[in-house]
């Protein structure tokens, strides 16, 4: 008998055992829950079984106990992608500027990193008053003898919206040139292939402004505005990405003569010939109650962003930071003898080497960003329409005693950050096993 392996048996078993019960069968009785019409704590509590009738309700109900999960899920995206965003430009900028070998650049490293010593309540309570409407940021113009600011920061209602119409011309003809100066260059430096990846999307922009011009109508402004979301075109617009994906696979299996061309070019023809002799018309369309209330990136959400992104940033500068200092001396200084400026020994050398650390920081941010509560319910509290999310509504349902409803969004939640989490623990896993 391996009395070694079973030592080693004997001494994780009770961890196993543990995290059996506490963690994977308490999921396996979220999800029991989330299939039944339980309503919390009664006297004679029924949990009948009803299938998925409480996801369904997520996605299709809204009256006045459910919560608007399809908006909870709009927040959440348009948290996530500006959360990320956000945090991985300012941790990498800061990074470089610490790797200048500024004085007293351990002061600078602490400064930088203490708000992660904090937690999201505390962070929460902080900004919550510099976005006060009648102090904090709109006051800081009186310092210098000017009127406050009127933003309303958490206050504020309303969805992010836009028309070409409204956009002072110089701004929409600086964007033009600048695409089109571009798509030039890659032209010039005969980078084909990358110029028409990126002419295509810049095609498909001109195309939709071009469009809204045509197709302007005073008496319709309100139904041409862009920025909102809208769920009952949310399978014309995957059609759409589809389409694009398979076009722009095709085109770069051509290019480099591959046979995936073959297989590939065929759908793709399929699609092309679907897409434009009216095959989206025939998709299912959704329900369409946003259009009482219209989903989008709300403004109040600005507010959180910032919080977020001042809170983890310094996560990310010292991610990069380490990265980068890993980076030899000697591959910057050839950089350098070949031309690169110190701009491109960042943008052409540095950080495509920091490509897993990228990948790294944006699972955790991803994660952190899709089951956020703490910071939302500490700045606006559960129950403000606007900025809920997912994470915020399982505590709004456990309030109220729907508790399989709140199970279903538990359940949503955890096969959100699934979504994230296992494909980077089977790359890292696979990674393991080839070293």
């Amino acid at each position: 008998m391996d009395w070694d392996r079973l030592y080693a048996f004997g001494a994780i078993l009770p961890s196993v055992i543990l995290l059996g019960i506490f963690v994977y069968g308490f999921i396996g009785e979220t999800v029991y829950w989330s299939l039944t019409s339980w309503r919390g704590v009664e006297l004679n509590p029924t949990k009948a079984y009803i299938g998925i009738q409480n996801y369904k309700d997520l996605f299709t109900a809204f009256g006045s106990i459910e919560p608007k999960f399809r908006l909870g899920i709009v927040n959440t995206f348009f948290f996530t992608a500006f959360f990320l965003v956000g945090c991985l430009t300012l941790g990498f900028l800061l990074a470089v500027l610490l790797d200048q070998n500024i004085k007293s650049e351990g002061i600078f490293r602490t400064i930088f990193l203490f708000p992660m010593a904090l937690s999201f309540a505390v962070t929460g309570t902080i900004w919550r008053w510099l976005f006060n409407p009648g102090g904090g940021i709109n006051a800081l113009p009186t310092v210098v003898g000017a009127d406050p600011l009127t933003f309303k920061w958490l206050n504020n209602r309303s969805a992010f919206t836009f028309n070409w119409h409204e956009v002072p011309w110089p701004i929409t003809a600086i964007i033009m040139l600048g695409l089109l100066a571009y798509f030039a260059m890659q032209v010039s430096r005969r980078n084909y292939l990358k110029a028409i990846f990126f002419g295509v999307p810049m095609v498909l922009i001109f195309a939709w402004v071009a469009a809204d011009f045509a197709t302007w109508d005073p008496a319709r402004k309100d139904e041409l505005m862009h920025g909102l979301f809208q769920w009952s075109t949310m399978l014309d617009v995957i059609a759409a990405v589809i389409v694009i994906l398979f076009c722009l696979g095709t085109i770069q299996a051509l290019w480099h003569s591959s046979r995936t061309a073959i297989w590939l070019g065929v759908p793709t023809m399929l699609l092309v010939l679907w897409y434009f002799t009216g095959g989206p018309d025939s998709l299912p369309k959704l329900d369409i109650p946003e259009a009482e209330s219209p989903y989008g990136f709300n403004m109040a959400l600005i507010a959180l962003i910032i919080a977020a992104v001042w809170q983890l940033s310094g996560y990310t500068m010292a991610m990069y930071l380490a990265g980068i200092r890993g980076v030899s001396d000697e591959l910057r200084e050839a950089a350098r003898v070949d031309g690169c400026n110190e701009v491109q020994v960042y943008t052409k050398i540095i950080l495509p080497l920091l490509r897993p650390i990228t990948l790294s920081a944006a699972i955790v941010l991803g994660h952190i960003s899709l089951k956020i509560f703490d910071l939302i319910f500490a700045m606006v509290g559960p129950d403000f329409l606007p900025t809920t999310v997912p994470g915020v509504q399982v505590y709004s349902m456990f309030r109220s005693n729907e508790f399989a409803k709140g199970s279903a969004i538990a359940v949503v939640l955890l096969m959100m950050v699934a979504i994230i989490i296992i494909p980077y623990l089977a790359t890292q896993l696979r990674g393991e096993h080839e070293v």
